[in-house]
């Protein structure tokens, strides 16, 4: 079972991003404050649920959150600040939209930007321990692929709908046979070096 809470005094948020190692699209991010006493039996890291049950939790993260927000950094702005930056600007994007603001941050990972004055931890594979960490990752993976479904309707040869914009063999081999879109981060490998000289 996830913990509730990483201290019991100050009011805390879980923050998470998804669609940092991708080759196109924006890095989304989530921020969600969740009553003390959250339960919610299926809920882990986002990586680890089902796609149906994650359409199922965000409901209830959703319904049952005591406020919850959700932000996205393109890949103009990925490619001017680098992908970490902006992870770490979507999520504070994420956390001043909250209704209620949080007295503790809890980020998955190792590494955050201090958000104003506000305390954090960084706990890696954050997901997988606190409860409000696995529904900013549930909040944020959706959304984003949510957003990638829809641009496969433009640019169906990337295969969108269900690489999301990671590097898969069929998202690679369109950019070879296509080219990229607007929607590529230009600052990303999108092909593998090539392997063979030719002689």
């Amino acid at each position: 079972m996830l913990l509730s809470y990483h201290q019991e005094l100050l009011i805390e948020a879980g923050c998470d991003e998804a669609g940092r190692g991708c080759l196109a699209g924006p890095v989304f991010a989530a921020a969600v404050i969740l009553p003390k006493k959250f339960r919610l039996p299926l809920l882990n890291d986002s990586k680890q649920v089902k796609p149906a049950d994650r359409e199922k939790l965000r409901t209830v993260i959703e319904k049952k959150a005591v406020c919850y927000a959700v932000a996205s950094v393109d890949n103009v702005e990925i490619d001017k600040i680098n992908i970490l930056k902006a992870s770490f600007k979507a999520m504070h994007l994420a956390l001043e939209k909250l209704q209620q603001q949080p007295e503790f941050i809890l980020v998955d990972g190792n590494r955050f930007y201090a958000y104003g004055s506000t305390p954090h931890a960084c706990i890696i594979q954050g997901d997988g321990i606190y409860a409000s960490i696995a529904a900013a990752s549930i909040l944020a993976k959706t959304y984003r692929d949510e957003y990638m479904q829809q641009l496969h309707t433009t640019y169906p040869h990337f295969g969108w709908d269900v690489n999301k914009g990671y590097p898969t063999k069929q998202h690679r081999n369109a950019i070879r046979e296509f080219g990229d879109t607007p929607y590529h981060r230009k600052t990303f490998r999108l092909l593998p070096e090539q392997l063979e000289l030719d002689l």
